[in-house]
């Protein structure tokens, strides 16, 4: 078969002659040859392929620059990258759809669904911090309120004062008065807020000196504000949320973290993340020269459901059926965050540990 016309391979690669003409324009998809005389765009017949795939990852919604990377790659490469960008997609959709239903329920007028016998809902909480068994000193904060609840691992030679000045800039939401429609901004201010109190607290020095390990340094922040019947959730870091309801437990917070980029893209697999010598290295945080964009959503609270705010000192060292076992069986939440911190001293405690459990519960009329 010899050259196909524009036209002719606008039909068979299901592109549009208008398209194609971009694409060569960015050096996407080049013609095999342009008629001198003419100015035609002629193609092969074995560039359909790769027309093909420009035309399906369009149909996902690529970014052209991103198209044209994927496709100078090897089919094993391209994939991972194509399940990289995914990955994204659907973290981005879900945070959308959250945003999207928040707004459309407060716009609406509608309120969270409770019968006119229910009681109102209240939280029950405990929260404690614990160096360790091979730390010299405590860089975690953990804070419970009766609105707010707060975990923050700090790093580098001002973590502790880091991870401080970054919950204390949100304790002011403990007394705030906040309209229901003004939620997801002001959680957003509290978190610039607290993104400046880092800085502050982390001493002065260039972004690089202050993102290093030994100097400056920042932060992770893991936060819930409860507004009557919803968690409003704020997360940065690898400090985690996991909600224990009806008997199983669930992870609802996303790692920031360099390791779990790789499990996300299919270069690594859980089991591997889990002992990988990087786990820790944050692609988000409080600090200075870090990304400090953070997760946000509502989340819709149930009668007897138990929330666990940690530091990576206890997610990496005790076993998730450990952290259910002991969710499920021990009532009282101070007694259940110290049960926990036994749990990560006996393994090892490499880390500073901090707990806050949390208890959805009925309050008395």
């Amino acid at each position: 078969m010899g050259l196909l016309t524009i036209g002719t391979f606008a039909k068979a690669s299901r592109l549009s002659p208008k398209a194609l003409r971009l694409y060569d324009e960015l050096d996407l998809l080049t013609p095999a040859c342009v008629d001198p005389v003419t100015g035609y765009r002629l193609y092969a017949p074995e560039q359909l392929d790769q027309a093909r795939l420009v035309a399906w990852l369009r149909r996902l919604g690529m970014p052209l620059v991103r198209i044209r990377h994927v496709c100078t790659l090897e089919a094993g490469p391209a994939a991972q990258e194509i399940r990289a960008f995914w990955a994204q997609v659907e973290a981005d959709t879900a945070a959308r759809r959250d945003l999207a239903t928040f707004l459309i329920d407060r716009l609406s007028g509608k309120e969270p669904a409770m019968s006119a016998t229910a009681k109102p809902l209240g939280i029950r909480y405990a929260a404690l911090s614990d160096t360790g068994l091979v730390r010299a000193s405590n860089q975690d904060t953990a804070y419970a309120g009766s609105r707010l609840l707060a975990v923050a691992d700090g790093y580098g030679s001002r973590g502790a004062p880091a991870s401080a000045a970054a919950v204390d800039a949100l304790k002011h939401l403990e007394a705030d008065t906040i309209p229901a429609g003004s939620l997801l901004n002001v959680l957003e201010d509290a978190v610039e807020q607290a993104k400046h109190a880092v800085h502050d607290a982390a001493g002065t020095g260039s972004s690089a000196e202050a993102s290093s390990s030994t100097e400056g340094g920042g932060t992770t922040l893991t936060a819930m504000l409860w507004t009557g019947s919803q968690l409003a959730l704020v997360h940065i870091g690898d400090s985690r949320v996991c909600l224990l309801r009806d008997g199983e437990l669930f992870q609802i917070t996303h790692d920031h973290t360099m390791v779990q980029t790789m499990v996300d893209e299919g270069r690594l697999s859980p089991e591997e993340a889990a002992s990988h010598p990087q786990r820790s290295l944050l692609v988000r945080a409080l600090g200075q020269g870090a990304d400090a964009t953070p997760d946000m959503r509502l989340h819709d609270a149930q009668y007897e459901d138990r929330y666990l705010l940690c530091s990576d000192g206890l997610s990496t060292v005790v076993p998730t059926d450990e952290v259910r076992r002991v969710l499920s069986e021990i009532a009282e939440p101070e007694q259940a965050v110290r049960e926990l911190i036994a749990l990560a001293n006996a393994s090892g405690g490499p880390d500073n540990i901090s707990c806050v459990v949390a208890d959805v519960v009925e309050l008395q009329r």
